[in-house]
């Protein structure tokens, strides 16, 4: 008798079998290339991620920069419009991916630096130290004056914190007091330099007269990286307003002892150095929150 060919009923199940093996293929393929594309958004409990005490990469960085990036060189500073933020973005995720957050160089950093500068113009530069939310409410009111997180490097990164070794860790980054060299702590660092550099003509700098520690320390950012990398060939004279809570306790006066020793240190760098207390357009701005204060009266000895 001839041999007959497989009957329909014994090639189906191989066909299905063959089926069922590509589409297998095809998920895995699939799955490897959608983590290659998109880093998952959240990262997993009990993971090395979960053992830093800070916050994590926020869910949605890439997104963030972006927007933030585009918002500045279109509407805050349109003389920027020629940077690409797309070309930003990848730089600051090159500099941190896949690097251990406690390994960080300043050199990491260094072409996302060079792709950004951005000049500061004379006598419009304002430094702060622990007086965050008052100098950035004075700069959005009064636009004669730029903060470090009013260029473009320090407008896209306020706030957010981001890091990872295998992947983006979306569950924890190490606080500055951690490890030294974390990617937000050399960052800042960075920057701060970047802006230090930049200032010429006259330097404003805000500091907190109400705190206990002393007004300026020389540990502080402002302290230990901003005022070290004043030019003196370009900086002739930094200029201190010293502002006091208006129900708050006045710690510290322009004879007191840290701004001493601030005046000490650009001194002898051959900067001269002047203090106000309790700059009147910061003030006014401190009275939208009181008005009633005794302080904010147009005429404060006069009497109902």
């Amino acid at each position: 008798m001839p041999f007959q060919n497989s009957s329909p009923r014994t090639g189906r199940p191989k066909l299905i079998m063959a089926g069922v093996v590509v589409l297998l293929i095809l998920a895995v393929v699939v799955v490897v290339v959608v983590a290659v594309m998109y880093p998952e958004r959240k990262g997993t409990p009990g993971t090395e991620s979960s053992q830093w005490k800070g916050k994590g990469t926020p869910p949605y960085l890439q997104e963030i920069i972006l927007g933030r990036c585009y918002t500045y060189i279109t509407t805050v500073n349109p003389e920027l419009s020629g940077k690409n933020c797309h070309q930003i973005w990848d730089l600051l995720l090159r500099a941190f991916i896949y690097k251990h957050p406690c390994s960080m160089r300043e050199e990491d950093y260094q072409p996302l630096i060079d792709l950004t500068s951005q000049s500061i113009p004379c006598d419009k530069s304002l430094f702060w130290s622990k007086t965050n939310n008052l100098v950035h409410r004075y700069t959005k009111a009064n636009h004669d004056f730029l903060t470090l997180e009013d260029t473009l490097l320090g407008y896209i990164a306020d706030g957010v914190s981001w890091c990872g070794s295998s992947r983006i860790d979306y569950n924890s980054c190490p606080k500055w007091n951690e490890c030294e060299n974390n990617p937000g702590s050399i960052y800042w660092k960075m920057v701060s330099k970047m802006f230090a550099d930049s200032a010429c003509g006259t330097v404003q700098v805000m500091l907190n007269g109400s705190i206990e520690n002393g007004a300026f320390r020389n540990d502080s950012i402002f302290g230990s990286i901003e005022i070290l990398h004043l030019n003196p060939d370009k900086v002739s004279t930094v200029e201190v307003w010293l502002m006091h809570d208006i129900e708050g306790t006045q710690s510290e006066s322009c004879a007191g002892p840290s701004i001493k020793m601030l005046k000490s240190i650009l001194e002898n760098r051959n900067i001269s150095v002047t203090c106000k207390e309790n700059h009147r357009p910061v003030q006014l701005l401190q009275c939208a929150s009181n008005p009633d204060h005794a302080t904010c009266r147009l005429c404060p000895y006069v009497t109902q």
